[in-house]
């Protein structure tokens, strides 16, 4: 039992003395700076010397202050991340990747909800590193006012006319195109094409990407709906689709969860064969996809992929604020039991 009177305590009831940076130095017999590069990861440190201030840090009970560092390197270390739609998998998924890997990389993730987009007050408010938008849409105004403060964006899942701002994206127009070989190798006649918001730019190539490869092969433009890329608003567009004298025998859906939503409902409430009366296609390849009640076929996003370049990007762009670049990933079709098991034909541009 620790004896109360012990002189080193302090008295009950205050809070114990705050262990700083020169603290650590004394006790570990080094500078405050190699202190300071102890607690930076990437550093340059000698092994052993990274070791015995971590061993003084914790005999002291030192805690780094993130906030104080962060001024005086004049960085927060935080990436913001802004997201309008945490309901779809796709999303959630990639913002798990991109936690891990910004940890790895010695940055830290501040997630701004966003309908529409982030507010600039609060983005700014933080001194964050940089702002990456995931299928959020980029003012000219956040661009002007993020340009100011020296935060660089990144869109990812979305393209910008936008010079200054950099982007990472699937490649949309042949994973469009993908899909569409994929049904008319199928046989079928009568294609849909179900939209998510018409001002997306995933939207637009993916429909442009279809729609081209359709026209070039002969046959007319898809009936369209749109489902504004929500599950509730696709089963109402679906229903819409079935419910026409001339109803599809094949659907794409601009993401995976209007092509659950349109699976549901043409199984369920109309009684179709999925796979084989109707053939349903989805984009992203979320986890559901593969789930046996589904099955799912879908073009599949590589969000690890797209997560690595992100965030190889914020790095980049932290060291030179003026290397934008545009960065397409490749996917891959990945075919189950939601459509007629064909192999995908060879397709150009």
């Amino acid at each position: 039992m620790v004896d109360p009177s012990d002189a080193n305590l302090p008295p009950a009831g205050t809070a114990a003395p705050s262990v700083t940076v020169h603290d650590v130095a004394r006790e570990a017999g080094v500078s405050q700076s190699a202190v300071s590069r102890a607690f930076t990861p990437g550093s340059s440190l000698a092994a052993d010397k990274r070791e015995r201030i971590i061993a003084a840090a914790a005999r002291l009970g030192y805690r780094p202050n993130p906030l104080a560092r962060s001024l005086i390197r004049g960085r927060s270390g935080i990436v913001g991340v802004g997201v309008g739609n945490l309901a779809n998998p796709f999303f959630v998924e990639t913002l798990q990747l991109l936690s891990d890997c910004l940890d790895r990389t010695g940055l830290r993730l501040m997630l701004f909800p966003a309908q529409g987009e982030p507010s600039i007050q609060d983005v700014l408010h933080y001194r964050i590193d940089a702002l990456v938008l995931l299928s959020v849409s980029l003012s000219s105004m956040l661009a002007t006012e993020c340009r100011r403060a020296g935060v660089p964006i990144i869109l990812y899942n979305r393209t910008t006319d936008q010079r200054e701002t950099s982007c990472v994206v699937g490649d949309n127009a042949i994973g469009a195109r993908s899909v569409a070989a994929h049904l008319l190798a199928g046989g079928h006649q009568r294609l849909a094409f179900m939209a998510g918001s018409p001002d997306a730019s995933t939207n637009i190539e993916r429909e442009a990407g279809f729609t081209a490869y359709l026209a070039e092969q002969g046959h007319p433009a898809p009936l369209r709906e749109c489902g504004h890329f929500a599950f509730d608003a696709a089963m109402a567009a679906t229903r819409r689709l079935l419910l026409r004298p001339d109803r599809p025998d094949a659907l794409f859906c601009a993401n995976d969860t209007m092509a659950l939503a349109a699976v549901t409902v043409a199984r369920h409430e109309f009684g179709l064969d999925v796979g084989r009366e109707i053939s349903i296609v989805g984009y992203d390849d979320v986890p559901m996809a593969a789930w046996p009640g589904f099955a799912l076929t879908s073009y599949s996003q590589p969000a690890s992929l797209m997560v690595d370049e992100t965030v190889r990007l914020i790095h980049a762009l932290r060291q030179s604020p003026k290397s934008h670049e545009a960065v397409v990933c490749p996917g891959t079709l990945v075919i189950r039991g939601s459509s007629r098991p064909v192999r995908v034909e060879q397709f150009t541009r």
